[in-house]
């Protein structure tokens, strides 16, 4: 049966010159594109008209200071029995000893590995090129995660909140067979890149999002793109990165994979307003950021989505 969609144009206010694309897709339409379980329906099932998507030049701030490379902690040791006498001197411990590696692995990816044994179930930042993300190390302070490089000579810097840190770098070559957009934003805010590959629909094979994100496999073999996602939901307030990779040196199909952002009005986020910021990286080393703010409708809107097209730039492939 022929899908039906209900959408409504929503006024949309820009501070550079950037067109936006906006729209509200109710949930039903929702439940068609994306299945019934677990989307919340909206009370009344209105759709609203939404104002103030605005999008603007401030920059995306963790409000983390970055370590210096040889960051290190001293900590006094804790007294055992009575405090010692004025004229003694409290022991003090060795430092904490911080490691961080990285490499390379397909598909342009790397893996890294950070060893913080004095640090044990503490959060800490990754910075890597303008992309910023929270995770926590576990219970023996340690933490293995893959992310996508977006520099052929690749720096990786993991911070903690008290200052302490480590720095990691390999080469990544395989970049430039590579493009890669990213969508980064703090804590629920609720955004989803959606790309739609060579005419492809929504639900069909070739939509590719959180909920149907392929692996690298599928850019190994020039099937296709792939979406991963980076940061700690766990976390209080994370740091999230999402990243769309396409294979463009590999793909095995030529045309146009159309690129857009969506979020869901949720109870995290109605009535507020949301900032996300995209970082574009195509056919050479320098990135392309816009900055988002985006108004969020009131709560009786729960379940609905909002579309921004055009917030990113569809992708251009040549079959190989």
């Amino acid at each position: 049966m022929k899908r039906t969609k209900e959408i409504l144009t929503a006024v949309g206010t820009l501070a550079c010159a950037v067109g936006i694309g906006f729209v509200m897709q109710h949930s039903e339409v929702a439940e068609q594109r994306y299945g019934a379980s677990g989307l919340p329906v909206a009370d009344n099932g209105a759709l609203l008209e939404v104002e103030g998507i605005t999008l603007t030049s401030a920059e995306f701030d963790s409000e983390i200071a970055l370590p210096e490379t040889d960051a290190q902690v001293v900590k006094a040791s804790a007294p055992q029995s009575l405090p010692p006498a004025p004229e003694s001197h409290s022991a003090v411990a060795p430092a904490c000893e911080i490691t961080a590696e990285a490499r390379p692995v397909a598909a342009a990816m790397v893996k890294l590995a950070l060893d913080a044994n004095c640090l044990p179930n503490e959060r800490l930042t990754v910075h890597h090129n303008g992309m910023i993300f929270t995770e926590t190390t576990d219970d023996q302070g340690q933490l293995v995660v893959t992310v996508p490089a977006l520099a052929q000579e690749a720096v990786f810097i993991l911070a903690f909140s008290n200052g302490d840190g480590a720095v990691a770098q390999t080469s990544v070559p395989e970049l430039s067979d590579y493009h890669r957009v990213v969508l980064q934003w703090k804590g629920e805010a609720g955004f989803e890149i959606h790309a739609r590959e060579f005419g492809a629909d929504y639900g069909d094979k070739g939509h590719v999002w959180s909920g149907a994100p392929r692996d690298m496999a599928a850019a190994v073999t020039g099937e296709g793109g792939f979406i991963t996602r980076n940061g700690n939901t766990e976390a209080a307030e994370p740091l999230m990165a999402e990243v769309y990779s396409f294979p463009a040196a590999a793909s095995t199909h030529g045309g146009t994979v159309a690129l857009s952002v969506e979020a869901e009005v949720s109870e995290a986020n109605c009535g507020l307003e949301i900032e996300a910021q995209a970082l574009e990286l195509r056919d050479s080393d320098k990135i392309e950021t816009q900055n988002l703010t985006l108004a969020v409708p009131e709560c009786d809107a729960v379940g609905n989505f909002l579309v921004l097209n055009n917030l990113l730039q569809d992708l251009k492939v040549a079959q190989n």
